[in-house]
């Protein structure tokens, strides 16, 4: 198959509550990234709107916001896996110009979630589960991870302590990040401090500062074929190896909660498409919506041994300067959690960081990034590897 290349990534801000409509906010993402490829809307030869269309009160999204960015007669497309739906959107897009039947699609990520109230976006969150079998039973989001939580820490001596160092580590980038909700700092003993927020009951063993918030947002992904790519873009990033896989949407369903299968199946595919393994690796974006989550990851990834995930958050492994840095745009925890933008938030950081464009954050010359995105609770896995060549 060809080549594949991204030429050009935009997110926008992520708040709380954004003012306009979402074809307004996926203009945003939009505008940067065919800025940053240069090109116009008229050389995509097709869209791809990536959203969870529970959040939406609009029907058919896509049609409106290709409408609206001028994407038109162009096909568009409509994607959804949850949480991982632009790693999704990214995957066909892929597949469609390593075919040959699209040279340019744009990929874009959107979410509003301020549309509904909070009530209203836990009890659709809850219905990412079985609606026939788990979510009548009150089954939530933060419930389904301190699961997770719970059985990591019963088979590998986890602590919560453990688990606010992933905060603590997030909110020492997230203050760098102009395009994070938030950017305050959080230290360990915010956890212990009863009249802290973040050591607030939420379900046990999580708190609120093991939880990431919910946020409006966009993200977008310009992706090429080799010929395009070469015209278009001078440093083009290339999408080596590409890995998905699913699991059973019912817990009961599950042979482990101390791991999610989802995810090593689907390192084990994108490691063996790019050729490459855990340790060439130089700098990984990973789906943090709760802080078990991030040391869960680390070991579906390869990056620690099961149960060694502990350590590298103990030992600062996992920072900027440590040996495989997660994260370094404060992951979902500082970000926000904006569902259909997500997966494109995470790409756009380490295209960045490829590029040589991440600011403060920017590591020291990667040459091979990763990217982990989950959608539901581990219900579908999703790793992409990019690389400079």
């Amino acid at each position: 198959m060809k080549k594949v290349a991204i030429i050009g990534v935009g997110q926008s801000k992520f708040v709380r509550n954004y003012p306009g409509s979402i074809r307004e906010l996926a203009f945003e993402g939009f505008k940067e990234a065919i800025t940053d490829a240069g090109i116009t809307a008229k050389d995509i030869d097709a869209s791809i709107l990536c959203s969870a269309p529970e959040y939406d009160k609009q029907r058919s999204p896509s049609a409106v916001v290709a409408e609206y960015l001028g994407l038109n007669p162009q096909p568009t497309f409509y994607i959804e896996t949850l949480c991982s739906s632009s790693s999704t959107g990214l995957k066909m897009a892929y597949a469609m110009v390593a075919s040959g039947l699209h040279d340019v699609v744009a990929v874009i990520g959107l979410q509003k979630m301020s549309e509904i109230s909070s009530a209203e976006s836990q009890e659709r969150m809850g219905r990412g589960a079985d609606i026939q079998w788990e979510s009548p039973f009150g089954t939530m989001m933060p419930a389904y991870y301190a699961m997770h939580a719970q059985a990591h820490m019963d088979k590998y001596g986890t602590t919560p302590e453990d688990l606010a160092a992933v905060r603590v580590k997030a909110s020492t980038y997230g203050q760098l990040n102009d395009r994070a909700v938030f950017r305050k700092a959080v230290a360990l003993e915010n956890f212990t401090d009863p009249k802290n927020m973040m050591s607030g009951p939420v379900s046990s063993p999580l708190r609120v500062g093991d939880c990431c918030a919910n946020a409006d947002g966009t993200s977008c992904l310009i992706v090429a074929s080799a010929e395009k790519a070469k015209s278009f873009s001078k440093k083009p990033v290339w999408i080596k190896g590409i890995g998905t896989a699913s699991a059973s949407v019912n817990l009961a369903g599950r042979d482990r909660l101390f791991a999610l299968k989802a995810a090593e199946q689907a390192a084990k595919e994108a490691y063996a498409m790019a050729g490459v393994g855990p340790k060439d690796i130089d700098v990984a974006e990973v789906h943090d919506c709760f802080t078990i989550a991030e040391l869960l990851a680390y070991e579906a990834l390869g990056f620690a041994e099961p149960g060694g995930a502990k350590e590298l958050i103990r030992g600062k492994e996992t920072y900027k300067e440590g040996s495989i840095p997660v994260n370094v745009d404060g992951g979902l925890l500082s970000k926000g959690h904006p569902i259909g933008a997500t997966g494109g938030s995470q790409v756009r950081t380490i295209v960045l960081q490829l590029r040589g464009e991440a600011g403060d954050i920017q590591v020291k010359d990667p040459q091979i990034g990763l990217v982990h995105n989950i959608g539901g609770v581990g219900i579908y896995g999703n790793v992409t590897i990019l690389g400079n060549e």
